[in-house]
């Protein structure tokens, strides 16, 4: 197990390093009411005192019924400014426009939200002279489990090298609510879903193929295929050159 006195230490100095190097005064980061983005909000609000959560629901009654519980849960534990912007009948205006000239596929509509999130999140940093913060963990970013240029765009990310399960040990060290430590992990995308029933395999079984290369089922090539497919997510668009 990892020294998380120590993990606390080096991750303030880093998201303050971070600022510093910006020269931006303060942070602005989306509270899901989810386990990532409970770390990094608390993390956050440790390395720097004007720290904004934004919790933003999108038509999902899980984002306004539970996931607003556990978000405005970690904010008043913590001392966390948060406020809430609701986006449903934003992406529900985009989507009435896109279907007149193209009708979206399910992953495309699952993937409206989390851009409209970052949208928002940009929109509030820039006018506040902030840095947005991410929230994606080791495992999601090593499946590719993230939407490009929404919930994967960030300014920094505290907690990208940190598996699912240390996400877990270092909220229980931070004394997290109980909430956000239990509950299944979720993107609150449709009513139901799951990380785990939608990328088909366990984050056990992902963090088994980091670490020796096999989660020792015939899982592995759920994951192989995961990672080579999402490859593009991970790196700069490419551009020409003349070189």
């Amino acid at each position: 197990m990892r020294d998380y006195a120590q993990e606390l230490k080096k991750r303030v100095a880093f998201i303050q390093f971070a600022l510093k190097d910006a020269h931006c005064q303060g942070i602005v980061y989306g509270n899901s009411g989810g386990k990532d983005s409970a770390l990094v909000g608390i993390l956050c609000k440790l390395a720097c005192e004007n720290t904004l959560g934004v919790a933003m629901p999108c038509q999902s009654s899980r984002n306004f019924g539970e996931d607003m519980v556990d978000a405005l849960a970690v904010a008043e534990q913590f001392h966390i400014e948060t406020v809430t912007v609701d986006l449903t009948e934003v992406k529900q205006a985009i989507c009435r426009q896109i279907e007149g000239v193209e009708t979206l596929s399910k992953p495309s509509l699952g993937n409206i939200a989390p851009r409209l999130r970052m949208t928002t999140l940009y929109a509030i940093a820039q006018t506040r002279g902030a840095l947005v913060a991410g929230t994606g963990n080791k495992c999601e970013r090593y499946m590719g489990y993230f939407t490009k240029w929404g919930d994967g765009a960030c300014d920094f990310n505290p907690i990208s090298d940190l598996t699912v399960t240390e996400i877990y040990e270092f909220l229980a060290y931070l004394q997290a609510p109980e909430n956000i430590i239990k509950k299944a992990p979720s993107a609150g995308l449709f009513e139901g879903q799951t990380d785990e029933d939608e990328m088909g395999v366990t984050y056990d079984e992902i963090e088994s193929y980091m670490a020796t290369g096999s989660c020792g089922n015939d899982h592995d090539q759920i994951i192989q295929r995961a990672h080579r497919v999402t490859e593009h997510k991970r790196r700069m668009p490419l551009i020409y050159t003349e070189d």
